[in-house]
């Protein structure tokens, strides 16, 4: 696997910790970390929190050799300081079952995991509709003429996952409108972009199916399009057009399957280094 690039992937249903269990392991992490787990009211909630933390200092510690203790990690301030990568970022993303981080080297790297279920009561037809307004006249038609609801669902799914993984490499808020981005695609396969229907050549995608009722999205793409605040946080944003397609074009690895006990290990030996 190239220098830098991770993508690891938990199925959280797999692990069913006990109250006492879940204590003795979220003590691995720094507490700050403890407390922002906690929080959480619902237990499935916590669990999640709780690996997608461990995936960031697992990932940190692996690829920047740093000891847990070592690591400070800020949702907004600048990543690990690192002489190994030129730009070394990651992301993470949890939703249903999963819980996934995606780290590179130079480009920037957004992930997007999304559960195919429609929340609480209502039709597939009310619950899409409530997002019309973030697709492009081209993209909502693809997504209400894809056959039986099941199939409308699902292609919502895929242009949304899409959509929210860009804005997660761009460091974008919710102020961005995802409408001004506009997916094409072959089969959901050579996926672009056009931003203010613009094609963007400084990106790629890729749409991955983790089982039937779970999708993964990842945008990469040039560190210049991150926003201000993002771009201050990054080690760098100006390359060489050659070294940054090379980094661009490189084979995007599957996700590794791993599991909470194989990432606790990991994060306890690495508490001394």
């Amino acid at each position: 696997m190239e220098n830098g690039v991770r993508r690891l992937l938990v199925d959280i249903s797999l692990w069913n910790p006990s109250h006492d269990q879940f204590s003795e392991v979220i003590a691995l992490l720094p507490l700050h970390e403890q407390s922002s787990i906690t929080r959480f009211i619902k237990f499935d909630d916590r669990k999640r929190a709780f690996v997608s933390r461990l995936l960031q200092y697992v990932v940190v510690h692996e690829l920047l050799g740093l000891a847990l203790n070592e690591i400070v990690i800020k949702r907004t301030g600048k990543y690990p300081p690192n002489s190994k990568f030129p730009n070394f970022n990651f992301n993470c993303s949890h939703h249903g079952d999963y819980v996934a981080i995606a780290s590179e080297p130079l480009c920037l790297i957004g992930l997007d995991i999304v559960s195919l279920s429609v929340p609480g009561q209502e039709t597939i037809n009310d619950f899409i509709g409530n997002f019309s307004s973030y697709f492009t006249s081209l993209e909502w038609n693809k997504i209400i003429n894809a056959g039986i609801s099941c199939k409308v669902l699902a292609e919502f799914y895929r242009y949304w996952c899409l959509k929210e993984a860009y804005v997660k490499a761009t460091g974008a808020g919710i102020g961005f409108r995802l409408d001004r981005l506009e997916f094409h695609h072959t089969d959901w396969a050579d996926i672009s972009v056009y931003v203010d229907g613009k094609k963007s050549k400084a990106w790629k995608f890729w749409l991955i199916e983790l089982d039937k009722m779970h999708l993964a999205a990842l945008a990469k793409g040039h560190p210049q399009n991150a926003t201000k605040n993002y771009k201050s946080a990054l080690p760098r944003t100006e390359f060489e057009e050659e070294d940054y397609y090379s980094s661009l074009n490189l084979q995007n690895p599957g996700f590794y399957l791993c599991t909470v006990e194989q990432l606790s290990l990991v994060a306890k030996n690495a508490t001394e280094g």
